[in-house]
C-alpha cells in the first residue's frame, strides 16, 4: 500500500460566509466552484476545483484561521495576481526567499494563510 497523490486540501471557514469564499477563491483566484455532493452540501461550505487543483472549504462552528499550516498554490504571472489581490484589499505578506521561486502569502477572507508561488525561469 502506497500513498499515490493528494486529492484535495480542506480549509475551514465560519458559518454563513460562502459568498466571501466565492468572491475570493472563484473571483480573485479564478478557481471555479464545483457543486458539493447533496449529502455534504447541507453542511455549508464550498468546493473550488480545476483539474487536479481542489480546495474544499468546510464550515466550522468554532472557527479559527490556519495561520501557519497552509496550501501552497503554483501560479503563473505572480506580479499580476499580486496586484489584483492588493487592489481588492487583500492582506499580502512576503517571507524569506525560497530558491527557485517568487512567492507571497495572502490571507483568504477568513484569515487562512495561502502561499502563492511561481517558479523562476
Amino acid at each position: 500500500m502506497r500513498i499515490k497523490a493528494l486529492d484535495h486540501v480542506q480549509l475551514a471557514m465560519p458559518p454563513g460566509r460562502e459568498s466571501d469564499a466565492r468572491a475570493f477563491y472563484s473571483g480573485l483566484l479564478e478557481i471555479p466552484e464545483t457543486p458539493k455532493p447533496p449529502d455534504l452540501a447541507k453542511r455549508g461550505g464550498c468546493w473550488f476545483e480545476r483539474g487536479g487543483l481542489k480546495i474544499h472549504l468546510g464550515v466550522e462552528k468554532d472557527f479559527r484561521p490556519a495561520r501557519k499550516a497552509h496550501p501552497a498554490l503554483l501560479v503563473t504571472d505572480l506580479p499580476a495576481l499580486t496586484e489584483k489581490l492588493r487592489s481588492a484589499g487583500c492582506r499580502l505578506v512576503t517571507d524569506e526567499p525560497l530558491e527557485g521561486y517568487d512567492r507571497i502569502y495572502v490571507d483568504d477572507p477568513f484569515g487562512n494563510r495561502i502561499e502563492l508561488m511561481e517558479p523562476r525561469g
